[in-house]
């Protein structure tokens, strides 16, 4: 069971779309509305999203919205037997909420289904038989060829509130976009596009070859990422067994590693789930005092969710190097930690040159008693969203790393914390 996508609620889908361009180095992929949601798609290297926002009332994304902040609403799994698996999950309890759908198209189908998770978020299992999977998208929305779209995929007369936090991504950036299409997909009527579908229907939605979509969309130099490392959710105290319980017996997760965390000021238990076939990593979290960081998640996003997804690259220092270029923000980390590391770390044989690389840009590193050398690499942006919820972490694993390490994980939970005192969560540390 992998990570086919992931799905974000969000108030600005186009807005969060040209964020990820220019912030992330993601490529735009396709947009498209149904009569209530605009949806669009970007991806980097084996990574897709699927971003939509609501254009009228009575919208999943608006229902969503009333409840949470912007977010993950959905961990999309690829299966090889949709009909197989989906017998499966009822037979050990799940909840379906849409059953099986097939979408047909010329070079082959998509299959999806969609489960109740755990809180609101949901689960979609999807099947694929097509030589371009970036065209398949389990998604209701009318694939468009052509748009005249304000920053949330609706004219500008009708636009409402953007909501993705305009210090992370500015709106109105891609507005009057042509993207390339064949003739066999039907262009939308000139006028006011998004608002005229029809609840339901689907075309093949379009790709960008470049030409006609880089005069009006901003591009940022992009690195592949390889994949989705891990995905962690944030659940209430007392609903970690329950949790765990659930992901094992419905979609045959195993408990890995466990880690307390504890400070001073607050504290968490965390539950690592790996799935045995595919090695899918989700930690589950829980708090374990009324002012962790976990609680905080909670309390501000409505009860569970996913707290951050972590992406894997092969050069971590060049990747965030970059991204800070292209002014994205990360947790911080004091210089004491990077002079204590080097005292502890038993393996240690980096040039001072790569450990002031490490510094530099406020990497942690983390690495296992049984193999000193291979290293975790990682950091953690800041929200990136308004609210202090969902964020970001880029890992690199070296010499075959396995698992987590309890450093890492102390480091940045001390850091969540640094940013509560902020924003007056938690007492200020005495100096």
């Amino acid at each position: 069971m992998r990570i086919d996508h992931i799905h974000f609620y969000v108030k600005d889908a186009l807005t969060c779309r040209d964020w990820f361009v220019q912030q992330m180095g993601f490529e735009f992929v396709a947009s498209g509305a149904s009569c209530h949601t605009c949806t669009t798609v970007v991806k980097n290297g084996a990574i897709y999203f699927v971003l939509s926002s609501a254009i009228a009332p009575n919208s999943p994304v608006a229902q969503f919205l009333r409840q949470h902040p912007p977010g993950v609403a959905d961990i999309a799994f690829k299966v090889a037997d949709l009909e197989w698996s989906l017998e499966k999950l009822l037979q050990r309890g799940a909840k379906v909420l849409q059953p099986l759908q097939t979408q047909v198209y010329e070079d082959g189908c998509i299959k999806w289904a969609k489960v109740a998770a755990w809180g609101d978020m949901t689960h979609t299992l999807v099947e694929r038989h097509s030589f371009n999977p970036i065209l398949c998208f389990p998604v209701q929305v009318d694939w468009l060829s052509e748009t005249k779209l304000g920053s949330n995929g609706v004219s500008q007369k009708d636009k409402g509130d953007g909501g993705f936090d305009s210090k992370l991504g500015q709106g109105g950036l891609c507005t009057n976009v042509t993207i390339d299409s064949d003739k066999k997909i039907p262009k939308p009527a000139p006028t006011n596009p998004v608002l005229e579908r029809s609840e339901g229907s689907t075309f093949t939605p379009q790709t960008h070859h470049g030409a006609s979509l880089h005069s009006t969309l901003p591009q940022s130099p992009t690195e592949a990422f390889t994949h989705i490392d891990h995905i962690v959710l944030n659940v209430a105290a007392g609903d970690l067994a329950k949790a765990v319980q659930w992901y094992q017996q419905v979609l045959d997760f195993q408990p890995q590693q466990v880690f307390t965390i504890q400070t001073e000021k607050s504290g968490l238990c965390s539950q690592v789930m790996v799935h045995p076939v595919t090695g899918t990593q989700l930690p589950i979290n829980e708090p374990t005092s009324a002012n962790s960081q976990i609680q905080e998640f909670l309390d501000v996003n409505g009860g569970a969710g996913v707290q951050h997804i972590a992406i894997a690259t092969r050069n971590i220092v060049g990747t965030i190097a970059q991204r800070r270029r292209q002014g994205m923000s990360f947790i911080n980390v004091p210089p004491s930690y990077y002079s204590q590391l080097r005292d502890r770390y038993p393996g240690y044989n980096f040039s001072t040159a790569a450990w002031d690389a490490i510094a530099q840009q406020q990497i942690l590193v983390d690495w296992q008693a049984q193999s000193p050398q291979a290293l975790l690499l990682q950091t953690f942006t800041q929200p990136i969203f308004a609210e202090p919820t969902f964020f970001f972490e880029f890992i690199e694993r070296r010499w075959g790393a396995k698992g987590f390490g309890e450093g890492n994980f102390q480091a940045l939970f001390e850091a969540i914390e640094r940013e509560q005192m902020k924003r007056g969560c938690l007492p200020m540390e005495k100096s």
